[in-house]
């Protein structure tokens, strides 16, 4: 009688036992349930550009795709209105002031591969975190975070040194200076200046040898000699470096290794589209990292023969069109190589686009649609409100549209989140995890409070009234606009931080973006009555979070970005510096 239930009970478990041998390991099992992450990231792009945010005119068709199929935020906000300090801030989860990437000078980015700023090294980016989660992580395109910091190979602010097992691209970002057939584009104006006082030097010196031969002027020769001593090294110390731009910025590197000098133009678009392709496939058996940092839509918009002339805004549009291209050609290899349903892809920008950016009437900068100002603007939304789209099939809701204040700081804890790991505990990250708020588990984000920074000065604060669903944004510096009323700084190009070139306003211009996005009328007391409970929150609110900043070494420092020819990358013996290890020689 007891034998059939003891056969019964040894028929059940005997198949268990087999089943828990069989059983993967929970580390192989956890990094079964890791989702491959693909970030997208635009450069200068401004919100006015894409489809899904309101373009008309300008195709955006796979761009579009991703909003359509995922989650769309309507208000994401970059930590800084410039590549490196908001790149900075993207990589670390931690607004730029905290790792000494923010200017105190009117040089806010970093300026030469030979500089000896960039990103510290004691920086955690969320790329180590995930490697160390056991992701393989690749970065293609562009870096613009530093490369060296005393010599020629430490690769100190190198990609590989913060986390990413492979790299190719360009260490530094394009400028108009690495097209040959282009205005050049770096510094122009202090270019300009050293020119004269170039000439200037050297016409006082021909005229002090001429008046010494006619005997007009009594001046020794040996005077003569060091004056024309003095021109010669002052022309020399400028002009090895800004004549040289193309030579030293605008390189391509693969690793640590130096692989175009200066770049072919030409092929950059498809030889990165192409690495891109190939670390999926590489990787597609274990969770991957790929930061496609894209060179589009940067001046000076390069831009393949087949997509010059499509768009109806010119070669800015074409670059767009070209890019949003390439987006489709990743989505298809994610989809190709059955992905798709687990990988998360996230497309952004890294800022607003530049409005003050052409070339007699050509405009070569972005649109930012109905939002005032743009790149460089550290308080305007135009500056730093950017495109942000999320999406993972059967994790994230499709054709979701979320309009809560967000940063490009979350994709930090987001993402480190969802590989498993742990966020930093000694340091502060600015960032907060956006699963919640977008899988529909939360209703509001968890920003109460972003500061709007340009170099190290607080431009702007919004709050985040989660209560009444208002977002204060009151302006404590805003630059002065010239020609006044055009909405950019086109005298100079780019708008300033501080000085002459701003105006300080106390009380703040305050707004209410939930009435008035555009920022068109400032509110006062005798308009809004919570005028003054808004200023009093925000300004307890400053008083916070500057308690938790601390001093740093400032990588953007006038030594840090200047060129050291002894921090050059070079393939070949400085200063003989050229190669072409793409081509077929």
């Amino acid at each position: 009688a007891s034998f059939l239930p003891l056969c019964f009970r040894t028929s059940l478990v005997t198949p268990l036992i087999f089943s828990l041998l069989l059983q993967p390991p929970l580390t192989q099992l956890s990094a079964v349930t890791q989702p491959n992450i693909v970030l997208l990231m635009a450069d200068d792009l401004g919100i006015g550009d894409v489809g899904c945010y309101g373009n008309d005119t300008i195709r955006t068709p796979n761009i579009d795709r991703l909003a359509k199929e995922g989650v769309k935020l309507t208000q994401h906000i970059a930590a800084a209105p410039l590549c490196t300090p908001s790149r900075a801030a993207f990589l670390t989860g931690r607004y730029p002031l905290r790792s000494g990437m923010d200017a105190i000078n009117n040089y806010r980015v970093i300026f030469w591969n030979g500089g000896s700023g960039g990103l510290p090294p004691n920086e955690t980016t969320f790329a180590k975190i995930l490697q160390q989660q056991g992701y393989s992580t690749g970065l293609i395109g562009k870096w613009h975070q530093g490369v060296n910091c005393e010599s020629r190979n430490d690769h100190c602010h190198h990609p590989l040194n913060h986390g990413f097992d492979y790299f190719y691209g360009m260490p530094f970002t394009l400028v108009s200076d690495c097209q040959p057939t282009e205005t050049p584009e770096m510094d122009r104006a202090f270019r300009r200046k050293l020119w004269v006082y170039t000439q200037m030097i050297g016409l006082v010196t021909l005229t002090a040898a001429l008046g010494r031969l006619t005997g007009l002027i009594s001046v020794r020769w040996k005077t003569l000699t060091c004056l024309a001593g003095f021109s010669l090294l002052f022309f020399i110390s400028w002009f090895s470096s800004y004549g040289f731009v193309r030579y030293w910025n605008c390189i391509m590197m693969r690793n640590h290794e130096v692989t175009e000098q200066p770049m072919v133009t030409d092929r950059t678009t498809s030889l990165i589209l192409r690495e891109s392709v190939s670390f999926i496939e590489r990787n597609k058996h274990k969770p991957f990292l790929l930061f496609l940092s894209f060179l589009h839509s940067h001046t000076p918009l390069l831009t393949t023969e087949k997509f010059l002339g499509r768009s109806s805004h010119g070669l800015y549009g074409d670059n767009v069109e070209e890019m949003d291209w390439m987006v489709g050609q990743v989505l298809d290899t994610i989809d190709k190589e059955g992905l798709k349903n687990t990988t998360l892809v996230y497309f952004a920008s890294d800022h607003g686009g530049w409005l003050e950016r052409h070339e007699g009437k050509r405009q070569l900068g972005g649109w930012n649609g109905k939002y005032k100002g743009g790149k460089a603007m550290g308080g305007w939304e135009g500056g730093i409100r950017v495109p942000g789209i999320f999406r993972w099939p059967g994790v994230l809701p499709a054709s979701k549209v979320i309009d809560e204040p967000t940063s490009l700081m979350d994709i930090y804890p987001t993402v480190v989140h969802l590989a498993g790991g742990v966020l930093p505990q000694d340091r502060v990250i600015d960032g907060r995890d956006l699963m919640p708020v977008l899988q529909g588990t939360v209703e509001h984000s968890e920003h109460e409070f972003l500061f709007h920074y340009c170099g190290i000065h607080l431009h702007a604060v919004r709050w985040h009234q989660k209560n009444s669903g208002a977002t204060w944004k009151a302006h404590y510096m805003t630059p002065v606009f010239h020609p006044p009323g055009a909405g950019a700084c086109y005298d100079r190009g780019f708008c300033p931080c501080f000085g002459e070139g701003v105006t300080h306003h106390d009380p703040p211009l305050l707004f209410d973006l939930s009435r008035d996005p555009s920022e068109a009328k400032p509110l006062s007391a005798d308009t809004e009555p919570l005028f003054d409970t808004v200023i009093r929150k925000i300004g307890r609110a400053i008083e916070e979070h500057r308690r938790t900043l601390t001093p740093v070494p400032e990588q953007l420092s006038l030594y840090n970005v200047v060129w050291k020819p002894w921090l050059q990358p070079c393939c070949g013996i400085f200063p003989f510096c050229w190669c072409d290890k793409e081509g077929d020689n």
